[in-house]
Order: C-alpha cells, then structure tokens, then sequence
C-alpha cells in the first residue's frame, strides 16, 4: 500500500485513528462477509487509518481460523490501499498464535494485533518469548496489546523495554491504565502507542501516544481526528471539549455490558448493519440497555 494515501507509513505503521471492527454476523450465526466490507468501508470512509480485524471486539473467540482468514480477504478487498488492516493473532498457545500470524500474512493483512496470553498467566520470560516467538515467524510489523484485566498479567514495563527491542514489535495498544509506566517506556523505546481504552484516549495522547486503537470509533472517528489534530496543535481546550462531549457515547458503549454487544447496538440503530447478532456466550443488548445508548448517543451529539 502506499504510505501516501493515508496518515500510516513505515515512521507511523498504524496511522492515528484506529478501530478494532466488529465481525458481523447473520441471524442465523454464520459469517457475514458482505456485511463486513460495508462496516469497513464505512469505517474508512469515517477517517480511521487502519482496522485491526479478528480481536475481541470482532469476537475472535468464537470464530475460526479459517473464518479470520476470509475475513482479512474481505476487508482487504473492501478498503484496498485506503487503510491499513492489522489482524488479531491472539492465542494462549503461541505455536497456535504462530499458525495464525502466517496466515494472516498470507491473507495480505498489514500488521499483526498480538496479545498477552490471557488464562495460563505466563512469567514474564514466558511472555516475552511468546511475542519474540510470533514476531519472528513473519515479516509483519507487531502491535502489542497490553490488557492485563482480559490477560490476568501485565506486560511490565521491562519487559516492554526489551521487546521493543526486536525490529518487528513496532507499537503497543496499550489498555493497563498505567500512565507512569507508559510514560517510562515512551521515554526509553521507539515504541508507538495507541491508547486502546477509550475512556483515556486523550490523557494517552497527552503524554505521547500517537493515536488510538478505540471501539467507540465505530461510531466517533470524526470525532477523534478532530481531537488528535487538535493534540497537534496544541489546542489543549478543543482536545477537551471533544472528549468531554463523547463521555456519554464511551461510557453507553464500553461500561454498561460488554463492548462488542453495545458498538454492534449502535451501528445497528445508526443503520450501519441490519442485524446485531453475536455468536454466544454474547448475547444482544437488552431493551433497557438500548434505551440508555439511544439517550447516551444523542447527549454526545452522535445521531438526532
């Protein structure tokens, strides 16, 4: 892809605005392809640079691996060299974690979204060669995601330091909530940050991240290239009003129930997609919890 036709480039992999896409399905469970180039388009269309695909928010724990690799197909073929995709390989097991990161290369994605290993709870030796160990098996550049409330561990802030060593661990979506210890990696690495908690998208990029990796982006990225570029410009007071105004639509979307049920809720009501179905142990978003995004979404300007 051309590093020009968007803000990504080899200095910036990622570009700024980001989101980690829902995976559509039918109501009927199965894939939904056609659903998901349209969601992609969309997102694209709304500012984001990249998608990362095959996550948590796409319910990557439900779907296969041969369903992650139509996906990519998909996407790609949807946003062509107008984004970048970045593919979720997360796995406790890292030779699993490998298969897929090969695949995903294979499949054309750009990048690779690799996540502590959630559940075995790994020493820290054990989590640095899980990320070496996928970072070595292809030739795609890594964004490393640090949530120890889904991993049950943290990626300290030592062992960041060394993997930002590998010349393929270029960035961190970073959900610890730890400002001192981002603060101390972002001053002795060359590591790029994307908050990937929306509720402190604008503390992180006050302290150096270069964007967001968000969920609220389904619905926000205007919003969010606005308050970056803002950042930029050292606009401390627009930066704020931005991100004050959207505390309703984050608050609706990620702490009511989990976020991949509320984003699907609101593109649904926004008549991005037509159907909102997830693939259990997620279920649809209840009356009540509608009513409430409904009320939220309009508070943060975000639909009439």
């Amino acid at each position: 892809m051309s590093s020009s036709t968007t803000s990504a480039s080899p200095a910036l992999p990622f570009g700024r605005v980001t989101t980690a896409m829902i995976t559509p399905f039918r109501p009927d469970g199965s894939l939904d392809l056609e659903t998901a180039q349209r969601v992609a388009n969309h997102l694209v269309d709304e500012g984001n640079d990249a998608l990362i695909i095959n996550g948590t928010t796409g319910e990557a724990p439900t779907t296969s691996d041969q369903e992650k690799v139509r996906l990519i197909h998909a996407t790609l073929e949807a946003v062509g060299d107008r984004a970048k995709v970045i593919s979720g390989v997360g796995s406790n097991n890292t030779a699993h974690s490998v298969e897929c990161a090969r695949a995903a290369e294979a499949a054309g994605a750009h990048g690779l979204l690799v996540v502590t290993p959630y559940y075995n709870k790994p020493p820290q030796e054990g989590i640095k060669l899980h990320f070496t160990t996928v970072a070595d098996a292809t030739g795609l550049p890594v964004l490393a995601y640090d949530i120890p409330g889904r991993a049950g561990v943290p990626i300290t802030t030592e062992t960041l330091l060394e993997l930002s060593e590998h010349p393929r661990i270029v960035a961190v979506k970073d959900a610890k909530g730890d400002v001192a210890a981002t603060t101390k990696v972002l001053a002795n690495s060359d590591l790029f940050y994307y908050c990937g908690a929306d509720e402190l998208n604008l503390a992180w990029l006050a302290i150096g991240a270069v964007g967001i990796a968000s969920v609220v982006g389904h619905v926000a990225a205007p919003q969010y290239r606005e308050m970056i570029a803002a950042v930029d410009a050292g606009d401390l007071a627009t930066a704020q009003r931005i991100d004050r105004r959207l505390v309703p639509a984050v608050e609706a979307i990620m702490t009511i129930t989990q976020g991949a049920i509320m984003v699907k809720a609101a593109l649904k009501l926004t008549g991005v997609i037509e159907h909102a179905t997830l693939r259990a142990p997620l279920v649809e978003a209840t009356a009540g919890q509608l009513d409430r995004l409904t009320t939220d979404l309009k508070t943060a300007g975000l639909i009439a």
